[in-house]
């Protein structure tokens, strides 16, 4: 059996890079304790995970879990790293990395560890946890545990050679990993929404418990010089039902991008598979509030999945917040890219400090052929804006069965628009009613949609032409179908209408573009809509 604590000599290449060329002890903070540097690199860390995959699987059980649970929420957030003892605070490169303290919500613990380069070898040398490192109170329950327990997570700070009267790094992170194999950045807007994980196992399946697989450990590359933007990152990912190691490449510029090299190993069969997972909450938005839910007009980290798939066809499905989850697939060969989009950028349209409009879209552009398979979203009803209730990732058609292996390669930009913009005009807004016509009675279990699209196709049509609008249903029937500009002068501002008459109570898939002869003029709008 292998020791999990011991640092990865498995075969491999060796890391060998310029940019390793210090000590660790030149780098690091004065306050952090290193162990003894062992060889590592990318290479023997996926051996390691290989290794791992094979054999059963053993949860560190080396805290004592009662002085975790006595660290709750109110406790935890009295814990505050030091800054002074940040990794990499006087450099090299821009951006020191401070970490998480372990908790009630945080009780794996994570091991740290940061790579150094000596005669062309890279090794890695373990931060040791010391209390010492947080600014705690007195009375702290933290303060039970013993040196050496490990982290919960880490924050990458923001640039320690920027304008620190503007943005002090001290105060301010761009990305931050934590708990299981959770991890998000800021976008453009300078605000933390949705996040990304590792992986998604199992979610939303009937005959079987979601699992969530950790990150257990992290290793920190010095970057070359202090011009350099972007980090690079290591990880181990353990759980029952699969081993991984990851490699994190992060840029921090206008946008946060994550290269994301993946391997990983299956010790059970697993249902969903769940790669390139995205998680996000959605509780309303004007598509569908209930009557007095809430003050604020739209509470949502993401309103929808936009999806390029391999044929080039450009979708957007808002989101719902179903009475019971759901889970949707959409077959694709080749992706060209999916993510998890906050389209609505009108902060009169949230009215809340959180800044529900700045929050980051976040999309996954696939590096290399991903085959076929299908983009999968999850919708999980809430009642609140606490919870992460909606999922996206992507499922491939190979089975995940105990043994495989999957090696997988993509790009996350965190960001305020998608990375890649269709010419095509887009969504911007779902809107639903009575059906019928104001003035006269309404007829029973009829609805009335209104879905809007801007942008540029639209804005090009000849005087007088109003967009065709193709429309399906996978059942019912539509009535009163017509296309109209948006009277709020706005160019290339176009919404389409009908009423819709379900057929039984099941969620009806709709779908519908606009198109002027054979021009294509918008994205395609799908929809999953609940009878009510």
């Amino acid at each position: 059996m292998i020791d999990r604590r011991s640092l990865l000599t498995a075969g491999g290449a060796s890391l060998a890079l310029a940019s390793l060329g210090m000590s660790a002890d030149a780098f690091a903070a004065a306050g952090l304790q290193l162990s003894q540097p062992r060889p590592f690199s990318f290479d023997s860390l996926v051996a390691y995970a290989k290794t791992l995959g094979a054999q059963p699987y053993a949860a560190d059980k080396s805290l004592p879990a009662n002085i975790l649970e006595q660290i709750d929420y109110d406790a935890h957030g009295k814990i505050k790293f030091d800054t002074d003892n940040a990794l990499f605070r006087d450099g090299p490169g821009q951006f020191p990395v401070t970490f998480f303290h372990l908790g009630r919500y945080f009780q794996v613990p994570v091991r740290m560890h940061v790579l150094e380069n000596a005669g062309g070898d890279a090794f890695a040398r373990e931060i040791v946890y010391d209390p010492a490192y947080f600014t705690m109170p007195p009375d702290s329950p933290a303060r039970q545990l013993q040196g050496g327990a490990g982290f919960a997570g880490f924050r990458l700070q923001e640039s320690r050679l920027g304008d620190q009267k503007k943005l002090p790094w001290q105060t301010n992170d761009w990305a931050a990993f934590l708990g299981a194999s959770y991890f998000r950045a800021i976008g453009e807007l300078f605000q933390y929404g949705l996040s990304a994980r590792g992986i998604a196992l199992d979610a939303a399946m009937p005959d079987r418990a979601e699992e969530f697989p950790t990150f257990t450990q992290f290793y920190f590359e010095p970057p070359g010089n202090d011009s350099s933007n972007s980090m690079t990152v290591y990880a181990l990912l353990e759980g029952p039902s699969v081993t991984g190691a990851y490699k994190f490449v992060l840029q921090r510029g206008k946008a946060v991008l994550m290269d994301i090299d993946a391997r990983l190993f299956l010790r059970r069969d697993i249902g969903r598979f769940g790669l390139t997972p995205l998680t996000s909450m959605y509780w309303y938005s004007e598509t569908v509030k209930p009557t007095g839910i809430d003050w604020r007009p739209e509470v949502h980290d993401s309103d929808g999945p936009a999806m390029w798939n391999g044929a080039g066809e450009r979708i957007w499905r808002p989101l719902n917040n179903p009475a019971q989850t759901r889970a949707s697939a959409f077959s694709d060969n080749n992706p060209r890219g999916f993510g998890l989009l906050q389209r609505d950028r009108a902060f009169d349209h949230y009215q809340d400090g959180v800044y529900y409009d700045k929050r980051p879209s976040l999309w996954v552009e696939p590096l290399g052929q991903w085959g076929e398979g299908s983009v999968q979203l999850i919708e999980i009803p809430t009642d609140d804006e606490i919870h992460d209730n909606i999922l996206a990732c992507w499922v491939p058609k190979t089975p995940a069965k105990a043994g495989s292996t999957f090696e997988l390669k993509y790009r996350l930009h965190w960001s305020a628009e998608e990375p890649f913009p269709s010419p095509l005009a887009r969504c911007v807004a779902t809107r639903i009613g009575r059906g019928g016509q104001p003035g006269t009675p309404r007829p029973q279990g009829v609805r009335k949609f209104m879905v809007e699209f801007i942008g540029k196709p639209l804005e090009s049509l000849p005087f007088g032409v109003k967009p065709e609008l193709v429309l399906t249903a996978s059942r019912g029937k539509f009535s009163y179908i017509f296309t109209e500009a948006v009277p709020d002068g706005v160019p290339g501002h176009w919404r389409a209408q009908f009423d819709f008459t379900a057929e039984g109570s099941d969620p009806v898939d709709m779908r519908l573009y606009m198109k002027n002869g054979d021009q294509t003029l918008t994205e395609t709008w799908l929809y999953q809509f609940q009878p009510f």
